[in-house]
């Protein structure tokens, strides 16, 4: 039955180009109908689909947060500074290094890989012609760079969702992914430095537009800064998420009516909708960058994530997840094998689905159970779905990051993967160190 639930989902997604909630919802029905032969009432599988949902209603909760920070830093001028003071990274000499690195940066700043990839990126690629430099290896710069800030932002909804559905606080998830994602970071900018050869000196003529436009914007402000320190502070004294994010929205708000006045109307609308720059404002490519945030961005997330737990709670009804599980439930007696498989597992729905939400949603319900018997922390859980959930997806061809970063850098997804260097460095490292032990927590030590 778990082979119908992915052919359904892999042909609707990857076939037919349905958005992941047709597909979910199809096989939500197809569940329902399985689960009616069997004779089992719909309040019963209702009630299964509803517990599926409140073991991951922490993600959901903390998602209207997150799009009220976003909106609050971008109206502040927080991301905007960032980002101005980020593009001075440019080196026409080490052109590769600073594609990864700002984007690095930025990505972190927006907390959306595609955004930075749609926006950066773009510019990037373009001025690969004007260093002389190699598109696909740029292109892997920009993409690696990416996916290191949606993994490590507090603003991603992918690291929300992996640390929500193994039950553990955000902030200490983010802390424990360091241990992989500052080597893969680290070997990366090697990598890249190695690839470095004799470019072209050219101006860096659309870097200044952006910066311009961003002068223009009226955003860019020295002390728009602070409400990161914020953040950055509170996460380092491990303060709850949610408690972390108020504190950071009501600083970004001060800070906003520090330098400008928007009415309370206004005020409201940008925290529902997301902040928009005032119309009559051309800041070109920066204006597309500029609009973020809001209760309502956080819809299409939620919405996938509900229905992606109702799945989760469906298959655990109907015994498909324990009866994957009982298979191999004797022969994971160690970190090692219960790391890998869950990073197989993961990496298996990417590539037969294409769908990074449903790579970590349903790998961390099925493997939860078996990381709490081998007395493992969640956090190894957490962690190793998005080394294998969150930053693989752009690799393969047809997934939805995929296809979209192909079709917005015009390079193809098999060119630029051999260089998308930090993205496959993360999950060999997350394999390594769960067969060595090695930044291995358990639940009788949680260091």
């Amino acid at each position: 039955m778990a082979g119908w639930v992915v052919l359904i989902m892999g042909v609707t997604m990857i076939g037919f180009g349905w958005v992941p909630h047709l597909s979910l919802l199809l096989a939500i029905c197809f569940l329902l109908l399985m689960g009616r032969l069997r004779g089992l009432s719909f309040t019963h599988l209702q009630s299964a689909m509803t517990d599926g949902v409140v073991s991951g209603s922490g993600a959901i909760y903390l998602f209207f947060f997150i799009g009220l920070m976003v909106a609050a830093l971008m109206m502040s001028g927080a991301i905007p500074t960032l980002m101005y003071f980020g593009f001075e990274l440019i080196s026409p000499r080490f052109y590769y290094i600073s594609a990864f690195v700002l984007t690095s940066i930025i990505g972190i700043a927006l907390g959306s890989s595609l955004t930075t990839v749609a926006t950066l990126g773009v510019a990037f690629i373009g001025m690969s012609n004007a260093f002389d430099a190699n598109v696909a290896i740029a292109a892997g710069a920009v993409v690696s760079g990416a996916f290191f800030g949606d993994k490590m932002s507090p603003l991603s909804d992918t690291g929300t969702i992996a640390s929500s559905v193994v039950g553990i606080d955000l902030f200490e998830h983010l802390r424990n992914m360091m241990y992989t994602t500052v080597p893969a970071w680290i070997i990366s900018v090697l990598l890249f430095w190695m690839l470095t050869g004799p470019m072209q000196i050219a101006n860096l003529g659309q870097v200044t537009v952006l910066q311009n436009q961003l002068v223009a914007s009226g955003l860019v402000h020295r002390y728009a800064v602070l409400p990161f320190v914020v953040l950055i502070v509170l996460a380092m004294f491990r303060v709850n998420a949610i408690y972390t994010i108020i504190c950071t929205i009501i600083s970004a708000l001060i800070i906003t009516y520090v330098h400008s006045s928007p009415s309370i109307e206004q005020l409201g609308g940008y925290l529902f909708a997301g902040y928009t720059p005032a119309a009559n404002l051309e800041l070109g490519e920066v204006g597309g960058m500029l609009t973020r945030g809001g209760i309502q961005s956080m819809f299409f997330t939620q919405t996938i994530v509900i229905l992606a737990l109702s799945l989760g709670g469906l298959l655990k009804k109907l015994g498909i997840l324990p009866a994957l599980l009982a298979g191999m439930r004797d022969k994971l007696a160690t970190a090692g094998q219960a790391i890998f498989a869950a990073a197989m597992s993961a990496l298996s729905i990417n590539v037969l689905i294409g769908e990074q939400y449903l790579s970590i949603l349903l790998s961390g319900t099925a493997f939860r159970p078996t990381f709490e018997r081998l007395s493992l922390h969640p956090k190894n859980l957490s962690r190793t779905i998005e080394d294998a959930g969150t930053v693989i997806n752009p690799l393969v061809p047809w997934s939805v990051c995929g296809v979209f970063i192909s079709q917005t850098l015009e390079v193809p997804v098999l060119e630029y993967l051999p260089y998308a260097f930090f993205c496959y460095l993360s999950l060999l490292l997350t394999i390594l160190f769960g067969f060595s032990g090695v930044t291995i927590s358990r639940l009788d030590n949680k260091a």
